[in-house]
This record gives structure tokens, C-alpha cells and sequence, in this order.
């Protein structure tokens, strides 16, 4: 996994299109200030047109394609200047408590399709669905609770698993992940993180009695809800008194008797979807060590991605009638990312880096 192979630099359309423009000088024609207060406002508010609106009303009059360039063009150079790793950070996680958690959103691309234009002359396209991947790292104390004093890291890209996996291990090295006391990671049970969980532990070099690999609590509860569902014959208290009893194990890290209980129900007519859900548990077996580490005062939920998700994707980039061109949700999830992580001066300094600036 290695970041410059697995994540190209965003468009070269865009890029040829500001030089069309006239736009080669190194901020676009226009100061470094400005070009970082229009990217925070394109990463902060809803929209662009949002944006040019807000930068109107302070005297800077500029249309919503000139706003678009100068923040796409903005991100490419952050991302370029994460690419030659040059940047670091302030902080390390030395001796400190590590969870780090990656998931999926949902948005919607505009993708040309083949074959004649509408009557208006216009290109035909669909809104194909894709599932940006988002990561966090975060540090929290010796009671669980998140340490204000360290920033999370937060980044996403719609690159796929192995680019995030990619973004995972050059901040993790930038943070000198190996000089950390502990290291949780949890998520959902996704074959798409757990299958490349070993190789970040391997490539990273830390020692197995650092690492905790965790699937989210609330996940597992889940299923055992739907297994319950799946037993028509009974009632809706039997259900949730069989569900309870199986919570109650799983946080006593009692995984094998769970198992059993999903194993003695797997009867009738809903007994093949009822197997999926215990080979679940089966398979996610070692991840399910609740009590080991309610002990230690780690989490044992990933609500901080799934609030992550929400603010960084679902928040700015989804919604109803909403179609972005790949480029353009690249470089939004990389603003939008660093600004709700309370990182937005650590993006300026990638983006202003005289490295970027000659690559760009």
C-alpha cells in the first residue's frame, strides 16, 4: 500500500481548465488569503453558491466557477503535498491510547452515458452511487473519553479501500503510531477493513501486544435484534427477553454461548437467513472482547465514525438532486474533512508548501 501509487492527484481537467483561463500564477490570481478563505467557505457551507454569496456580501465578487476552481485547485495542491509526505505534525500519540476507525457514506456521481444527446442538446448521464470511505484517528484518555487536546485526524477519498487504507498508514507513520501504549481499532464488520487490518499492522511495525481489533458493539447487537425478528412464532417480549440475554453475554465477552443460543434457533422456514447471522458472530469471534476492553476504559462503539460520516459526507455532499463529477467530491471530502477535524491550518500549510506549488 503505498499512497502515491494507490491515490493520483485529482483532475487534470480542472487543472487545464484554470490555465485556460489564464489562471498560472501560483494562487490562481489571486492572494494566499483569499484562496484559503474561499476553500474554507466551499468546505464549510452547503454549497457553493452558498460560498459566492457569503464572499459577495464581504465585498469579494466572484461567480460560483471561479469559487469552484480556486477551491478544487486549492485541495489538489493539499493532496499533492500529502503525497510527498513532507508535511508533519505538531503532535505525536507517544504513550498515548489510539483508536482508529474507518466506514462508507453514499453519494452520487454524474457520469456521461453513451449515445445521443437529449432534444435540448444536452448530455445524457446517470447518478451512479458511490461510497466514499471515510477515516478517523483519535486519541482518549485513561477513562475512555476523548482528549480534547489532540485534534482527530479525519480524511476521506472515493479512491476505495486500499487508497484509504493507504491515507491510514502514512498518518499513522506521520504520527509515530509505534510509539503509542495502546491501539484499538474498531469498526463494523465490513470484509473490506477487517481483510486489510493485518497487512496495516504488518506494514506499520507494531507488536501485537499494542493492538486491539474490535467489531462495534452496537453492530453485533444488531444482528441478535435480527435474528430475534426472524422467529415469527414468537412474541414481541420473548423476542426482546432473547435479545436482552444475548446482549448481556456478548458484554461479559461470552461469545461462545451467544453462538450456541443463534445455533439452537436456526429452525424452520427462516433458518438459512438466521445461519448468516451466526456465521457472523462465528467469524468476527475475536473481535468480540467487550469485557477486555470495557476493562481497559476503551470504546466499544464506532458512533465516532458514523457521526464522522454524517458531518463530513452525508451533511455537504448528499442529498436530493445532487450529482458531483469525481474531482469535485475529491477535493470537497479533503476540505470538509480537515475543516470538521479542526485541522484547517495544518491543510493550509499543505496547500502553500513549496513542494506543492513546483508539482502543481
Amino acid at each position: 500500500m503505498v499512497v502515491t501509487s494507490e491515490y493520483p492527484v485529482g483532475s487534470a481537467r480542472i487543472i487545464q481548465k484554470i490555465e485556460n483561463r489564464g489562471a498560472k500564477c501560483r494562487y490562481d490570481r489571486c492572494t494566499p488569503a483569499l484562496a484559503a478563505e474561499v476553500s474554507l467557505l466551499a468546505a464549510m457551507l452547503g454549497s457553493l453558491d452558498e460560498a459566492q454569496d457569503v464572499l459577495g456580501k464581504r465585498g469579494v465578487e466572484l461567480d460560483t466557477k471561479t469559487v469552484r476552481l480556486i477551491a478544487y485547485r486549492y485541495a489538489a495542491r493539499a493532496r499533492l503535498e500529502q503525497q510527498i509526505e513532507s508535511t508533519e505534525f505538531d503532535e505525536s500519540v507517544s504513550g498515548r491510547r489510539v483508536v482508529i476507525s474507518t466506514d462508507g457514506g453514499r453519494i452520487r456521481l454524474r457520469e456521461t452515458k453513451r449515445g445521443p444527446k437529449t432534444k435540448k442538446g444536452r448530455r445524457r448521464y446517470t447518478g451512479a452511487r458511490r461510497e466514499p470511505k471515510v477515516l478517523i484517528i483519535y486519541v482518549v484518555d485513561a477513562e475512555g473519553k476523548r482528549e480534547a487536546s489532540f485534534a482527530p485526524v479525519i480524511d476521506a477519498t472515493l479512491k476505495g479501500p486500499d487508497a484509504v487504507f493507504a491515507l491510514l498508514r502514512s498518518y499513522l507513520q506521520r504520527l509515530r503510531i509505534t510509539q503509542a501504549d495502546q491501539v484499538l481499532l474498531i469498526a463494523d464488520g465490513a470484509p473490506w477493513i477487517w481483510n486489510r487490518v493485518p497487512l496495516l499492522v504488518q506494514a506499520l511495525g507494531l507488536d501485537a501486544e499494542q493492538v486491539h481489533e474490535l467489531l462495534d458493539f452496537y453492530h453485533a447487537a444488531e444482528h441478535l435484534g435480527k435474528v430475534a425478528a426472524l422467529r415469527k412464532d414468537w412474541s414481541a417480549k420473548v423476542r426482546s427477553r432473547w435479545r436482552n440475554q444475548q446482549r448481556r453475554l456478548l458484554l461479559r465477552g461470552e461469545v461462545e454461548r451467544v453462538i450456541a443460543a443463534v445455533r439452537d434457533i436456526c429452525r424452520g422456514r427462516n433458518s438459512k437467513a438466521i445461519r448468516t447471522h451466526r456465521d457472523y458472530f462465528i467469524k468476527n469471534q475475536s473481535r468480540m472482547a467487550y469485557a477486555k476492553l470495557m476493562a481497559l476504559k476503551l470504546p466499544i462503539g464506532s458512533g465516532a465514525i458514523e457521526s464522522t460520516v454524517r458531518r463530513v459526507v452525508n451533511l455537504r455532499l448528499k442529498g436530493a438532486s445532487i450529482f458531483w463529477c469525481q474531482a469535485g467530491a475529491e477535493a470537497i471530502l479533503l476540505l470538509r474533512s480537515y475543516y470538521k477535524a479542526g485541522r484547517w491550518n495544518l491543510l493550509k500549510r499543505m496547500a502553500t508548501s513549496h513542494l506543492a506549488m513546483l508539482e502543481s
